[in-house]
């Protein structure tokens, strides 16, 4: 589901078709006769092995039934190898979503993304548009490689051919495209089981009936609404779904295009419940890179036990900090250098930095606090996006980047307690940028020590300086 394999792939190795040997075993033979009963089986901490060799371009899997873990075409390989393939050739190997974008003039852009875990990643892959005549298909989910095409223009494959998605929270609301993609040939991890065979989760938009046998095996009444109270989900939290990227009904035509599709645009973006505006764009590359850098979402009492924590923020720079398979700090200067590679530096992707998550708590009229409705309406940002990469004339110069000049964000149709929120959302947060800065500055970037290229702290810098003159 996942890869493409089979005769087909061998004959295309022929006789000396460069590979990265894999092995993965979850550690336990089955006697003759014995049965695992859909049951696969986990070591326990302390004999989980997930070993990547760069140097000898190697994969050992051992004791984990995760598919995270058992599928070592996709962590394992597709990014922490071949990130470090990609260093050595100049190239990019990238834990970011690919999509494409069409406007109602029939205009085509293709777009990629990078989010940390719970940021909307899948759901803005497979996204359907609520203003008119705009359009999104999918190309990939979770990963890009991207390299110059002839033209000078980066170019972006999935190497995947599946989706192993999160099941919870995804509902025909939040993202039913992805329902769709799993109706059929699709494996169910750690989901619970209805009465009929059916499987559900929290938060699939609708209630079960009768008994559930939950992610552990035990039958339970079903909740009368389609969530739990935290500790006692039917469905583990991370419960998948993995589905072939051919039933997903947006799926773009381009999507196995050996060529790849030309990527007009990067966005980075992490659950900020303040300070992080709606949308903002990079000056430059080298900008760009700097807020890569510094993705990360803001600690909840939801996500952590540990009360000192919340408030805080968890950076993961470009979304990646778990599957780099090198240095940090190099990993940086190796986007620096693929700037300063490119041949014309104009036909480099615009980068944005993106953020849904905006709250105000004190809003009852706010859903969940949230001063954005996001998923569907995401496209808005997207359409500003696109008519940024055009060049057209619809963005303010603020201390922190490009932002939406006043009207530019297209609204019609949008509730009128979100249209109120607008002014909020696409203003600088002085204050809480200069904090961010300070965050930066003494806890995130000292982390990567000589590595760090100095590109990044001139970009630090500049952006202190800016909020300081504003």
């Amino acid at each position: 589901i996942m890869t493409r394999a089979g005769e087909k792939v061998w004959q295309y190795f022929g006789t000396d078709g460069d590979f990265v040997p894999c092995l993965h075993s979850v550690g336990k033979p089955l006697n003759n006769g014995e049965k695992d009963n859909g049951v696969w089986p986990c070591a326990d901490v302390e004999h989980k092995y997930i070993s990547q060799f760069p140097e000898e371009r190697l994969i050992w899997s051992y004791g984990s039934g995760y598919g995270g873990n058992a599928l070592l075409g996709k962590k394992c390989f597709a990014l922490r190898i071949a990130t470090v393939i990609a260093r050595e050739e100049g190239w990019l190997a990238e834990h970011m979503l690919i999509l494409k974008l069409t406007n109602p003039q029939g205009e085509v852009k293709y777009v990629t993304g990078a989010f940390p875990s719970a940021c909307g990643k899948t759901n803005l892959a497979m996204l359907i548009p609520t203003i008119p005549g705009w359009k999104v298909e999918t190309v990939g989910d979770d990963i890009a490689w991207m390299k110059f095409g002839k033209d000078g223009r980066l170019y972006a494959i999935n190497p995947e051919a599946g989706f192993f998605g999160v099941a919870p929270g995804t509902s025909a609301e939040s993202n039913k495209n992805a329902l769709v993609s799993a109706e059929k040939n699709t494996i169910f991890t750690n989901c619970a089981l209805t009465e009929d065979g059916d499987v559900w989760w929290e938060g699939i938009g609708y209630p079960a009936k009768g008994n559930l046998v939950d992610w552990k095996g035990n039958t339970r009444p079903a909740f009368p609404k389609d969530k739990a109270p935290k500790g006692e989900e039917m469905a583990h939290p991370n419960a998948r779904f993995t589905a072939p990227a051919k039933q997903c009904p947006c799926i773009a035509p381009e999507w196995e295009s050996p060529e790849g599709v030309p990527i007009s645009a990067i966005l980075f973006g992490g659950r900020r419940p303040s300070t992080v505006p709606l949308v903002h764009q990079a000056r430059s590359w080298n900008h760009g890179v700097f807020l890569g850098s510094i993705v990360g979402s803001e600690i909840t009492a939801a996500s952590t036990i540990n009360a000192a924590e919340v408030g805080k923020i968890r950076r993961d720079p470009f979304a990646i900090l778990p599957f780099c398979g090198y240095n940090m700090g190099d990993y940086f200067q190796h986007w620096i250098d693929v700037g300063n590679a490119a041949q014309d530096k104009d036909k480099l992707p615009k980068i944005f930095y993106v953020n849904w998550f905006r709250k105000d708590e004190n809003n009852p009229d706010l859903p969940g606090g949230f001063m954005w409705p996001g998923y569907g309406d995401n496209s808005r940002v997207l359409a500003w996006i696109f008519d940024r990469c055009d060049g057209k004339d619809n963005a303010v110069e603020t201390p922190i980047g490009l932002m939406p000049k006043e009207g530019a964000l297209n609204l019609d149709g949008l509730a009128d307690v979100y249209k109120q929120q607008i002014p909020a959302i696409t203003a600088v947060d002085k204050e809480g940028w200069l904090k961010e800065c300070k965050d930066i500055r003494e806890n995130h970037y000292p982390k990567f020590g000589k590595h760090l290229p100095k590109e990044l702290t001139e970009c630090l810098d500049d952006l202190e300086a800016r909020l300081n003159k504003a």
